[in-house]
């Protein structure tokens, strides 16, 4: 499955739609070369990256304390930039923990052309297409473009469908009519 870039991941965060996750796990990986490493990853940067120190496959694991539900997974690459170093096969798992982790999208990366780079949108999705509820998600890149050996992930972003029970019972208070139950609108 070929995937196009998205331009942008923070305009569904904006939209009030999802929300990021990511702050909320902890987050390790396979290798990497002093001073870029996670921080780099996580740092809303795209001019810095995680980079790899190690034989193929290069995992980032993503582990949550708790039940997390995930709808998408946005990945910043740059082949302009990164050359040998850019991903051109990926492998999502999920799972409760590193032993049951299952395989449930395989992303090609095409070498963009005209210099275009950027977010690579991943849905995260079952086979009812609904968000995927999980405690760990695996990113794994399991080639680079021209066969090189280490890579470059510029950065990476979690995403989980805002809760709506909670905006719906609130938005419910604003259909009293009177001004007894209009009191009890907001919660202080």
């Amino acid at each position: 499955m070929s995937i196009k870039p998205e331009p942008d991941p923070v305009k569904n965060e904006r939209s009030g739609k999802v929300r990021e996750v990511g702050c909320h796990a902890i987050w390790s990986l396979s290798s990497c070369k002093p001073g870029f490493g996670v921080d780099q990853l996580r740092d809303e940067r795209c001019d810095t990256y995680w980079q790899s120190d190690g034989q193929l496959p290069h995992l980032v694991n993503i582990q949550f304390q708790r039940k997390t539900t995930v709808s998408d997974i946005y990945i910043y690459t740059d082949y302009k930039l990164d050359e040998s170093y850019t991903p051109s096969r990926i492998s999502i798992r999920v799972g409760t923990h590193f032993n049951d982790l299952q395989e449930i999208e395989v992303i090609i990366l095409s070498e963009p052309s005209d210099g275009v780079s950027g977010w690579v949108h991943i849905p995260i999705k079952d086979l009812s297409e609904k968000p995927i509820r999980m405690f760990m998600v695996q990113i794994a890149v399991t080639s680079n473009h021209q066969n090189g050996r280490d890579t470059h992930m510029r950065q990476i972003k979690i995403h989980s469908p805002s809760e709506e029970n909670h905006n719906v019972a609130i938005n419910n208070f604003n259909n009293f009519s009177t001004v007894d139950f209009q009191q009890f609108a907001t919660i202080r």
